[in-house]
């Protein structure tokens, strides 16, 4: 199946899918950037991606890129917010697992859409603070 042919599949079902995708794509970023930043022990290279991929911070990533998002992204994340996950993050929030859901689905939205360039620009904010 094509990405466009599954991108809409998934837009016409619950967007938990997209954040599931969503998060492999944000992890294999925040891998690459560790691997190619650090020193090669292996522990680091954990302590180092695991604390980008954490629930809170990826709500606080979701929270500070609100304000630039299109109305297309807005919708998408906002439907992601609505939607009813069966568990929860069990070392987060419920607010933080929510918007690290609505971050999720956003970055699986634009994977998927082939939207390369906003995606670099999405994928990079979030490892920058």
């Amino acid at each position: 199946m094509k990405k466009q042919e599954l991108l809409n599949k998934l837009l016409s079902s619950n967007l938990l899918s997209l954040a599931f995708i969503g998060d492999s794509v944000h992890t294999e970023f925040v891998r690459e950037q560790v691997l190619a930043s650090h020193d090669g022990k292996m522990n680091n290279y954990h302590s180092q991606a695991s604390k980008y991929c954490k629930a809170e911070h990826q709500s606080k990533v979701m929270e500070g890129i609100m304000h630039i998002l299109t109305q297309e992204e807005l919708d998408i994340v906002k439907r992601a917010r609505n939607a009813k996950p069966k568990h929860h993050a069990k070392n987060a929030s419920n607010a933080d697992y929510t918007y690290a859901t609505m971050f999720e689905a956003l970055v699986g939205y634009l994977y998927l859409s082939d939207n390369t360039k906003r995606l670099e620009e999405i994928l990079t904010l979030s490892i920058s603070n």
